[in-house]
């Protein structure tokens, strides 16, 4: 009765929009899990490791094309201040996808439009005010975030020339999200790709030709941010696609920016709970290690981004059809998105685990030359991995929560992690073990979270189960 109920709705939303616009939106409900998770997936996770090459490319570039060992350490410290930044952007990106996917899902085209409409604006607006915060205060944020006279400079001449783009990628991520959402996947994947294949270029010829310097890098991501800015807002300006700008929807609406940021508090709370806790881990290793040991640190995110944001991906593909089925009560649909989710997810991170923990050295050599920074890279690569399968499922799960628009569960889900066991571990182990110990809370937490995850997840699930029936 269900499917009977939700399928009476798609006469009325033909009504308003083509044909060809109305079965990308029903096909969320109707077609093979396995086969409408694959299409939103793929396209998403090749979307978001191409996303990640942006800051792999610039790490191994100026590892192996300035002759320092500080810069690597500068390049960590401007972690942080580059995670606030993308907090911002999935505030109004994660929580815009989700209620177009959600409204679509309830017949409402007119509220997505709205939606889409209030997001340039509060999108535009953030990332100027964050933007001139950073530049103003960008020496004492730094050094917050455990930069070292040593490496300061570097961190200082990268963030003063990338902060601009950053604004852009705001924009792109927002409406990529939204792009997926709405019905155009293979689309998103493009966009990604355009942005990504020209700072493949563009930084190694700025680097290693022009001699640029760090600056170099910089200017190479910004440029590349601008051409997939443009592309990414062409979409919603053709009138013939699903969803489209419409004239009188830019106008701010506070329930619909309240909605909105509502649900992107959790992605949002995440970064800014991940910023903390890099500015933590940093100070930390500053004391028992030194700038070699920040530089680590390098190694393992670039490392880890790769096999996490395969997973964003997935769940970016999971998106669009949970939140269309929980809309329009396809609970059966749901449950076996998540599961397909899941399962996929913990394979990815497995990989991951088994790649760090026995092939080391050369994912450290791929980012620096100097040989007493590997060694230490290898060592926290170890450590910090042996509990990092198990992260794939703590993502989806928390991801789940975000989908179906319940932003508290999944940012309570976020901050277990990072907050209440993270840091409570690097300030009681490395007192015990030293440097060692600061790499040791990196798999208790993800352990610990994940069973938190599990738990909350089997009570959700229930609760569907209960309303359902």
């Amino acid at each position: 009765m269900l499917q009977k109920g939700a399928g009476h709705l798609i006469p009325e939303f033909m009504a308003t929009t083509t044909i060809d616009q109305a079965d990308r939106l029903k096909e969320l409900g109707t077609a093979p899990i396995w086969r409408i998770l694959l299409k939103y997936s793929l396209p998403a996770v090749v979307g978001t490791v191409i996303s990640a090459i942006y800051n792999i490319i610039d790490s191994i570039v100026i590892g192996h094309a300035i002759d320092d060992p500080n810069v690597v350490a500068g390049i960590a410290v401007t972690f942080p201040v580059m995670n606030l930044a993308t907090a911002l952007g999935m505030l109004i990106g994660a929580g815009a996808a989700t209620r177009v996917s959600i409204v679509l899902g309830q017949n409402d085209k007119k509220m997505a439009e709205m939606i889409l409409g209030n997001c340039v604006i509060l999108s535009v607006g953030i990332g100027l005010l964050y933007v001139t915060a950073f530049a103003i205060f960008l020496t004492p944020i730094l050094t917050i975030f455990g930069a070292s006279p040593n490496s300061l400079p570097y961190a200082r001449e990268f963030l003063m020339w990338v902060l601009p783009g950053m604004v852009l990628m705001n924009i792109t991520f927002s409406y990529n999200n939204v792009m997926r959402a709405s019905g155009y996947p293979g689309k998103a994947m493009y966009t990604n790709m355009i942005g990504a294949g020209m700072n493949v270029i563009l930084a190694p010829l700025f680097l290693f030709v022009f001699k640029w310097g760090i600056r170099g890098a910089a200017i190479a991501t910004d440029i590349s941010m601008l051409v997939t800015a443009f592309f990414v807002m062409g979409h919603f300006f053709n009138k013939k696609n699903t969803l489209h700008f419409v004239k009188g929807t830019f106008r701010l609406h506070w329930k619909i920016i309240a909605g909105v940021l509502y649900i992107g508090m959790a992605p949002f709370l995440i970064n800014v709970a991940g910023s903390a806790i890099n500015a933590i881990v940093n100070n930390t290793l500053l004391k028992y290690g030194g700038d070699n040991a920040i530089a680590s640190i390098v190694v393992f995110n670039r490392f880890a981004t790769i096999f996490v944001f395969i997973i964003i991906g997935i769940c970016q593909g999971m998106q669009p059809i949970i939140g269309y089925n929980y809309g329009s009560k396809r609970y059966n649909r749901l449950f076996r998105t998540l599961l397909l989710g899941a399962c996929t997810a913990v394979v990815i991170t497995t990989i991951g685990t088994l790649v760090g923990q026995f092939a080391p050295k050369p994912i450290a050599k791929m980012f620096m030359q100097n040989e007493e920074q590997i060694a230490v890279a290898v060592n926290c690569l170890k450590i910090v991995t042996l509990a990092f399968w198990m992260v794939g499922f703590q993502i989806v799960a928390t991801n789940f929560f975000q989908a179906l628009g319940k932003a508290g569960i999944s940012v309570f889900l976020s901050l277990t992690r990072q907050i209440i066991f993270m840091i409570p571990l690097l300030l009681f182990l490395p007192g015990m073990w030293g440097l060692d110990g600061v790499w040791g809370a990196f798999p208790i937490s993800d352990a610990a979270a994940t069973f938190v995850s599990a738990g909350m997840l089997v009570w959700q699930i229930k609760k569907i189960r209960h309303k359902a029936n």
